[in-house]
């Protein structure tokens, strides 16, 4: 199985600076006209291009090696579990409700990987 390539940390420029604690870490375009950063000056540090890219068949794959599914109810996991799951993880979506994760990690239990089930 191939294996998904590996990039550096993409940071703002002076993460890390102590004099700069309120800089967070994530990536934000650099935009001004005397950046470093944005004049893709080596010692600033990567950023985000194409070249990063990972191949089509292993985009949205998970380390474990399977695809991950959103679900918001039963009945998407039920159409979801009428084809092959073998590869798959179900990930229920971030705005659906205790008691109904609690249905979807029951119905699913055994059958097919869930994510962030909730289990009694």
């Amino acid at each position: 199985m191939a294996v998904k390539k590996s990039h550096p940390t993409f940071n703002v420029p002076n993460f890390g600076a102590k004099s700069r604690k309120r800089v967070k870490a994530r990536w934000r375009k650099q935009r001004g006209i005397d950046n470093k950063k944005r004049e893709k000056m080596d010692f600033m540090g990567a950023e985000p291009t194409i070249g990063y890219r990972n191949p089509e068949s292993l985009r949205g794959v998970r380390r474990s090696g399977k695809r991950i599914m959103i679900v918001h109810n039963v009945d998407e996991l039920k159409r979801l579990m009428a084809g092959d799951v073998s590869g798959i993880e179900v990930t229920i979506a971030g705005g659906v409700s205790v008691r109904k994760r609690i249905a979807i990690t029951e119905f699913a239990k055994g059958k097919v990987d869930v994510t962030n089930g909730v289990y009694k």
